[in-house]
C-alpha cells in the first residue's frame, strides 16, 4: 500500500515537472485563494489579540460605576448614552467603605485640558489631570517607575502632590533630571512630583503615559464645579468572581442611592471588557465576509484545476492507453490522476498559507500586536485544498480511468 501511494506521488511529481509552467499557474490559482482566506483570517485574529491585549491591560476582572453610560458607534449603528443623576462625593465614599468583595477607588475627571509647566518649559493645553485615591494604580494596572504613589495622608489633608505619566515626565524634564521632588504647575496650583508611572503606550485611545493623577480630595477644592461626578473603579482580585461581585456591587449602590425595588438603575455599571466583547461580536460578520471572499476564489481555483487536469487526460490519453496495456487497473489510472491533483492543490494551499499568514502579520506588525500563527487556519487551509484537489480531480481522473486502452493507443 504504501509503496503504491510512493509511486503514484513519484508520477504525479513527474508529470509536474514535464508540464511545470501549467502547473505553476495551477499552484497560484489555488494560493491566492488560500492566501485571501488565510490573510484576511490572521489579520482579523491580528485585531482581536490587539483588542484584547488593550482591554486586558485596562482590567478584565474589573468594573466601574458612572452616572453616564458610553456611546458605541460602528458603521451605521450607534447608541445613545445613557445619563443619569451625578454621583456625589458622599455616596463614592459610602461605597467604598461598605464594599468588601473587591478593591474600590474613586476618581474624576479635574479636566482634559491643563496646562502643566516646569520652570520655562509647559505643555500644550491638552493634559488630562485625574483626581483619585491611593487605590488608583492597582485598579487602573499601571505600575511605579520611580517615586511613591498617595498616601493616606494626601488623601485626607489633599496634599498639592502629583503622580505624572512617563510620557508627560519626559517632556517636562530633560535626561539625566529626576522628577521627584520636582515642583510643577498643572494650571495654576504648584504641585509637588512624587511619582512617575511606568509606559504603557496609547490604546484603544487611552494613554496614561501623558496623563496627570493627583488627590481626588485636591481636585474637589482646586477644580471645583456645581454637580462634579465621581466614577467608581472596582477590581476583583479572583476574575472567577466578578459576576458575583458586579451583583453585589450592584445592589449596594441602589440601596445608597435610594433605588426602589422593581425602579431600573440610575446609575451604569460596566466591566471593562464589555466594549471588547461588542467589537469581537462585530468581527463576526468580517470573518464572514472573508470566508466568503475565500470560498469564492476557491471555488474558481478548483475550476481552473479542474480543466488543466481535463487537458492532462487529453495529453496524456496515449499514455493511460500503455499503462492499461501494460496491466493497469482503473482504479490504479484513477488514483494516479487524483494523487497529481491532490499534490498540486496542497502545494498551493501551502504556498497560500505562507504568504496569507504573512500579509495578515504585516497588519500585526502595523497595529503593534503580536506575531500570529492561525493554526486554526492553517489546517482549515490544508483541509480546504485537499477537498478542491479531490472535487476538481475526480472528474478528469474518473474519465482517464475509463478510456479504453486500444482507443487511447491509437489517439492523435
Amino acid at each position: 500500500m504504501t509503496g503504491l501511494i510512493s509511486e503514484n506521488l513519484r508520477i504525479a511529481l513527474d508529470s509536474i515537472r514535464s508540464h511545470l509552467l501549467r502547473s505553476i499557474l495551477t499552484v497560484l490559482i489555488i494560493a491566492f485563494g488560500i492566501m485571501a482566506l488565510v490573510g484576511i483570517l490572521t489579520s482579523i485574529d491580528a485585531i482581536k489579540y490587539y483588542l484584547n491585549e488593550n482591554f486586558t491591560s485596562m482590567g478584565a476582572n474589573s468594573f466601574t460605576i458612572r452616572n453616564r453610560s458610553m456611546r458605541i458607534h460602528m458603521g451605521n449603528r450607534s447608541t445613545l448614552p445613557r445619563n443619569y443623576r451625578y454621583i456625589t462625593w458622599q455616596e463614592a465614599l459610602q461605597f467604598t467603605g461598605d464594599y468588601r468583595y473587591g478593591l474600590a477607588s474613586v476618581q474624576t475627571y479635574a479636566t482634559n485640558t491643563a496646562t502643566v509647566k516646569y520652570g520655562s518649559v509647559k505643555t500644550n493645553p491638552n493634559i488630562p489631570v485625574i483626581g483619585s485615591d491611593d487605590n488608583y494604580l492597582r485598579v487602573s494596572g499601571n505600575e511605579l517607575e520611580k517615586g511613591r504613589t498617595f498616601s493616606a495622608g494626601d488623601i485626607s489633608t489633599g496634599s498639592y502632590v502629583a503622580v505624572i505619566g512617563s510620557a508627560l515626565s519626559s517632556r517636562l524634564f530633560k535626561s539625566g533630571v529626576d522628577p521627584i521632588g520636582k515642583i510643577i504647575s498643572i494650571g495654576s496650583g504648584k504641585y509637588q512630583v512624587i511619582g512617575v508611572m511606568k509606559a504603557k503606550g496609547t490604546g484603544m485611545g487611552f494613554n496614561t503615559d501623558n496623563t496627570c493623577i493627583v488627590p481626588v480630595t485636591n481636585v474637589r477644592q482646586a477644580f471645583s464645579r456645581p454637580n462634579m461626578s465621581f466614577t467608581i473603579n472596582v477590581v476583583v482580585e479572583d476574575p472567577s468572581h466578578l459576576e458575583v461581585a458586579l451583583g453585589e456591587a450592584t445592589g449596594l449602590f441602589r440601596v445608597i442611592r435610594g433605588v426602589k425595588a422593581g425602579e431600573e438603575n440610575n446609575f451604569d455599571i460596566e466591566k471593562s471588557d464589555s466594549l471588547a466583547e461588542m467589537l469581537f461580536d462585530n468581527l463576526k460578520y468580517l470573518r464572514l465576509a472573508a470566508t466568503i471572499i475565500g470560498a469564492i476564489t476557491l471555488i474558481g481555483a478548483a475550476i481552473g484545476l479542474m480543466n488543466i487536469m481535463l487537458v492532462s487526460v487529453t495529453e496524456r490519453t496515449q499514455e493511460i492507453g500503455i499503462r492499461k496495456a501494460m496491466g493497469a487497473t482503473s482504479k490504479t489510472i484513477r488514483n494516479q490522476f487524483l494523487a497529481e491533483a491532490i499534490v498540486i492543490g496542497q502545494i498551493g494551499g501551502i504556498v497560500g498559507i505562507v504568504f496569507g499568514i504573512g500579509i495578515g502579520n504585516i497588519l500585526s506588525s502595523i497595529i503593534g500586536s503580536g506575531f500570529i500563527v492561525p493554526w486554526a487556519w492553517i489546517i482549515l487551509g490544508v483541509l480546504l485544498c485537499f477537498g478542491v484537489a479531490v472535487a476538481s480531480g475526480y472528474i478528469p481522473a474518473n474519465k482517464a480511468a475509463r478510456l479504453n486502452p486500444v482507443d487511447s493507443l491509437r489517439y492523435e
